[in-house]
């Protein structure tokens, strides 16, 4: 019999890079390093690691996904993603990282196996400097080039607002079948969200008209409203879509609005996407519970890691929802998610964003799936199979932070 394998360091990594990004390694004493990766926050994230979660973590024998997960579940902010979660999520993935080495296998068939060899992908239309360092939901933090003329290349972000139509035939172009967009989130910062004036209703409309009189049907269009707005506002919006088709309407309201949620859906007669900042099982009950959602759209780090994520999947396909993981946030989030979808007998489309997978994503890992034809699937290396870049690791702003056994 194999001696156990321990944890023995756990070590944190920020970049200059991207500024909101915290990767997570746990290493082993047998040399094996298993990788996490959380957003936002990672300051907070870093400071909880190492203080609350590396003594949890520090000689455990044989860490298991689920164990740990069990082991490091958070009383403080319980009920929130706060950095408990994150920090707990990034851990997950880097269990299931490091059982998948142990085992030789890759995460998807450690999930079970691959219902889809592939699933497609839709490119969520940021730039690459988009939420690079801040985590508000707000124009000032889109990171666009300052002037048209000064547009940096993979800008799609101020190429859906200024040029729709050519950034959809372009993508088309790629292969690429679905795009989403923001084309109301300017008029939420001046309005609140509580009401929506006729020229800005117009405006938003006009953005989706322009990808219809480009290309058709032929191309999937998710608006994203990022649950700026109030019932009302939001219902008005839905409605005025409506007869240009789009695949779905993103959290239109608050995600922990299940009722109005579900009231909207119903009245509008837009399929509704909802569930990237829900914590769990026990947040997506509620929303599934009403017939709130069409498409569930966790986000593995988010939500708590991949042990959640999948039982999340799991908790849609009973409710008849399909799940579309998020991911505007990081390379091993995208690697993961593209996993969790190939699973899921409900996988439907997995996010990607062209302007990271082309810019920042390749300077820091390696390993990421391949997206060819419009589509992606996992990768068959063991684990997760995303490893981070020596040159990223030797560069002199990456910093690391450890604590040891």
């Amino acid at each position: 019999m194999e001696p156990p394998v321990k944890i023995v360091a756990v070590e944190t990594l920020r970049t200059g890079i991207r500024p909101n990004l915290c990767f997570v390694q746990l290493h082993t004493d047998t040399g094996a390093v298993g990788l996490g990766e959380a957003f936002y926050g990672p300051a907070a994230v870093e400071g909880y690691l190492h203080e609350q979660a590396a003594p949890e973590l520090l000689g455990q024998a044989d860490p298991a996904p689920e164990p740990l997960a069990h082991r490091l579940r958070p009383y403080t902010g319980y009920q929130g993603s706060g950095a408990e979660t994150r920090g707990n999520g990034a851990v997950d993935m880097a269990a299931w990282d490091l059982l998948g080495q142990r085992a030789g296998m890759p995460l998807v068939d450690l999930l079970g196996g691959a219902v889809h060899e592939s699933v497609p992908v839709y490119n969520t239309c940021a730039g690459a400097r988009y939420v690079a360092a801040s985590s508000r939901q707000e124009s000032d933090n889109w990171g666009m080039s300052p002037e048209q003329g000064a547009e940096e290349p993979f800008e799609d972000l101020r190429a859906f607002l200024h040029r729709p139509g050519e950034l959809a035939a372009e993508l088309r172009a790629e292969g690429i079948g679905g795009m989403k967009i923001w084309p109301f989130d300017q008029a939420a910062e001046r309005s609140g969200g509580a009401w929506i004036s006729h020229d800005d209703l117009a405006r938003g409309v006009g953005t989706v008209e322009s990808v219809r009189e480009a290309v058709g049907f032929d191309m999937e269009v998710m608006v994203e409203l990022h649950g700026l707005w109030y019932p009302a506002a939001a219902a008005e919006i839905c409605r005025a879509l409506q007869p240009l088709r789009p695949a779905w309407v993103e959290d239109p309201v608050r995600p922990d609005a299940a009722e109005s949620l579900a009231r909207l859906r119903s009245e509008t007669g837009v399929r509704v996407a909802a569930g990237e900042t829900c914590t769990g099982r026990r947040a997506f009950l509620p929303l599934l519970a009403a017939g709130a959602v069409d498409v569930v759209t966790v986000d593995p780090g988010w939500t708590g890691g991949v042990t959640e994520a999948h039982k999340v999947a799991s908790l849609a396909d009973a409710h008849g929802a399909a799940v579309a993981p998020h991911d505007c946030t990081g390379p091993v989030s995208l690697g993961v998610a593209t996993h969790l979808v190939c699973n899921a007998p409900n996988g439907l489309v997995q996010e990607s964003v062209r302007a990271f997978l082309r810019t920042w994503y390749p300077l820091l890992a390696e390993g990421l799936p391949e997206i060819a034809g419009g589509r992606t699937a996992p990768t068959r290396a063991p684990g997760h199979g995303i490893r981070l870049r020596p040159e990223f690791l030797a560069r002199t702003d990456t910093r690391s932070r450890v604590t040891r056994l």
